[in-house]
């Protein structure tokens, strides 16, 4: 038998061995390959705009977690193998933010040599890890002495009770920042807050953890107001409007009210002012509501195509220039393709996205170079786009699904061609849609409001929330600071510094 050869009466075991290992791979592969292309389908694939967004983090979030379990497997089968060094993974463990605190853990070896004598630091390794301490709950007793003279009559001395939000009550401002930021940023209703708190002994109704709401909302308006008076002296901004369901008092039954958002968002052309969002509830669609919520604004407004911002238009001094969606433009020539072939269509969708194209290298640029960038490079485009919009509506039947998608784009073409003019205005009015994504997101967990007046409460409350967002802003520690300084007798008058971007400064 030759040197390093396998006994012929072992190699029958060890073959049946290494064929298991490479069936077992086979499978493991085969189900990381599946998961992978059900990952890129999820993040890449077409996706439907009447299905929530948060239900494609919720398929991201199942299929990342079976790719985990998968390569948990296939590591435990490394540990296992006779032969191979572990290799080791890349992976992307994310950072650990400065600011949490360090907890250090020291582990010592032994520190006597075998010869006898002590062992002498000569280096280290450092690893960190996230840990979490689960919320806590704890309670802020407060004692005031009471200091008298023995020499004299001259009375008590005691300092005085700090104020609080909730005058004589239970809740910190710190809770109360709480209650807020889990109901109107985590979409966690009051009963089921009312649940956790239970769980650690605490017995809250929910009507009380509404009072405080209700409380705290009161405190919080002249901030918003003031927020939204900030918003309106720009002019520049972008508004939209989405539906959310409130009881019908006495009716058993929800009706459909509206949020209505308004947002500055200048980062694009590196304008000075910081971006902001602020909500007004109102019970219809009317382009009245609009016109209400901005009284005192003029300048540029980009809105989408509903035709209730055209009231605007009719104001007396013609103060505000509507300009539309380049995005709802695409989305009518989108939702033409996915029906038929629709070769005109298609050749609408290829000239927008030239459009995005040129405008992604221009983001982050001064308003004047963009200006200059466009009528450079975007506005031949938009020429050539007219006359194939002209001659395309010539050849299709204007009832036809590719005739209504062009009408829609020629009827605004006048607004949607306004960003060659000015570096201010964006392509689409996606900054706005953004941030009323929260709206959708409270609709999945529980019905929006009970009542009007809660849907104006929430509209003050996630509008500071929203905003804090924007500006990267932690919301819990904003709302707790900025009800303390109203608790302590924070002027009207400097109602300004409370606002999240100067708060922050201030600290």
């Amino acid at each position: 038998m030759a040197l390093g050869m396998t006994a012929p009466d072992e190699l029958p075991d060890d073959i049946a061995e290494l064929k298991a290992i490479i069936r077992a791979q086979q499978d493991q592969n085969a189900r990381l390959e599946a998961l992978v292309t059900s990952f890129k389908k999820a993040l890449f694939g077409a996706k439907s705009e009447k299905i929530d967004p948060a239900q494609y983090e919720l398929e991201l979030e199942d299929i990342e977690t079976a790719i985990a379990q998968v390569e948990a497997e296939i590591d435990a089968d490394e540990r296992t193998a006779p032969v191979r060094p572990p290799k080791p993974r890349q992976t992307n463990r994310g950072s650990l933010p400065k600011h949490l605190e360090r907890v250090e853990v020291v582990i010592e070896p032994e520190l006597s040599c075998a010869c006898g004598v002590a062992r002498h630091v000569i280096g280290e390794d450092v690893s960190e890890r996230l840990d979490v301490v689960p919320a806590q709950f704890r309670v802020i007793v407060t004692r005031r002495p009471k200091y008298a003279c023995r020499s004299c009559e001259s009375g008590i001395a005691q300092a005085p009770a700090p104020a609080h939000i909730i005058a004589g009550g239970m809740p910190t401002e710190a809770t109360l920042a709480h209650v807020l930021v889990s109901k109107y940023a985590d979409h966690l209703p009051l009963y089921r807050q009312a649940q956790i708190y239970s769980r650690q002994g605490i017995d809250l109704d929910r009507s009380t953890l509404a009072a405080w709401v209700g409380k705290s909302a009161f405190e919080l308006t002249p901030v918003y107001e003031a927020l939204m008076a900030d918003l309106k002296r720009s002019t520049k901004l972008f508004m939209d409007e989405t539906p959310a369901p409130v009881l019908a008092p006495g009716r058993k039954r929800t009706k459909t009210g509206y949020f209505w958002a308004l947002a500055r968002d200048d980062r694009p052309w590196g304008g000075e002012d910081p971006p902001g969002v602020a909500f007004t509830y109102a019970p219809g669609r009317s382009g009245q509501h609009a016109d209400n919520i901005l009284k005192g604004f003029s300048g540029i407004l980009q809105v989408d195509g509903y035709a209730g911002y055209n009231r605007l238009l009719k104001r007396p001094t013609q103060e505000v220039t509507l300009a539309y969606c380049w995005a709802h433009a695409r989305r009518k020539l989108h939702e033409v393709t996915k029906s038929t072939s629709a070769p005109i269509a298609q050749e609408g969708l290829a000239q927008i996205q030239a459009l995005y194209r040129i405008e992604k290298d221009l983001r982050g640029l001064p308003a004047d170079q963009r200006l200059a960038a466009r009528q450079d490079r975007s506005k031949p485009n938009i020429d050539a786009f007219e006359l194939w919009l002209a001659q395309s509506r010539a050849r299709v039947s204007a009832k036809s699904p590719t005739g209504e998608a062009l009408k829609y784009i020629a009827k605004y073409w006048d607004g949607l061609i306004l960003f060659l003019d000015d570096g201010r205005i964006e392509l689409d009015s996606n900054p706005v849609e953004r941030t009323i994504r929260p709206i959708a997101l409270n609709r999945k967990n529980a019905l929006f409001a009970g009542h009007d007046a809660g849907a104006q409460n929430w509209a003050v409350i996630a509008s500071l929330i929203e905003t804090c967002k924007l500006n990267g802003i932690e919301p819990h520690g904003y709302l707790a600071g900025a009800m303390t300084a109203i608790a302590a007798g924070h002027k009207q008058t400097d109602i300004d510094q409370l606002l999240p971007w100067n708060y922050v400064r201030s600290v």
